[in-house]
């Protein structure tokens, strides 16, 4: 009490803390970068201390397509994957503020298309901000996009460096499951 009023306050030393193995022995994340012309997906599996991942790539639409039919092929593909891998989370890239207006609306349409393609499974769909996702794949928030790639190939042991919006996918499937196994220090935010 006296270093307290001096002062001088003790620091905290919190205990590593991790959820009951029950709860985090088996989970297959979903992660998903939206983009109308090129929306990354990259599924992982977590079994106990164990990543791997179990599909990664890129949405691709030719340039020459309406917006609509791009925005019905991610929803497809998404379904599809969910389908085939039975993922029981998916976490997406958060909200960005761009400069553009018009930019802005349609990077919302891809995200809305994937979402509510997710959202018809019945998964829980949790977003985590571009800056947290790099920071805790990196351990630099501004880090660039081929720093994000290696270090994903590294986590999961990828004989290639996955591309750009397939890496930013499943580095966001990895910050998730970092995050989901740590008990209440980061509260995920859900959609």
């Amino acid at each position: 009490m006296q270093r307290r009023l001096n002062g001088k306050t003790p620091r905290a030393v919190l205990p590593l803390v991790t959820r009951h193995s029950s709860l985090v022995t088996r989970q297959v994340i979903l992660g998903i970068d939206p983009s109308v012309r090129g929306t990354g997906y990259g599924v992982i599996r977590v079994e106990k201390n164990n990543l791997s991942a179990l599909a990664q790539g890129t949405i691709t639409c030719p340039k020459d397509w309406g917006r609509s039919r791009c925005l019905a092929k991610i929803s497809q593909t998404l379904r599809d994957l969910v389908r085939e891998h039975q993922p029981t989370v998916c976490v997406v890239e958060g909200l960005f503020f761009a400069q553009n207006l018009k930019t802005a609306i349609i990077m919302g349409e891809a995200r809305g298309a994937a979402m509510a393609a997710i959202a018809e499974a019945g998964l829980d769909i949790y977003e985590i901000a571009t800056r947290k996702v790099k920071l805790a794949i990196v351990g630099y928030g501004a880090a660039q996009k081929l720093a994000v790639a290696k270090m994903v190939q590294r986590m999961l042991n990828l004989a290639e460096l996955p591309a750009p919006d397939a890496a930013d996918a499943l580095a966001l499937a990895l910050t998730h499951a970092q995050e989901n196994s740590r008990h209440g220090l980061n509260l995920l935010k859900k959609i």
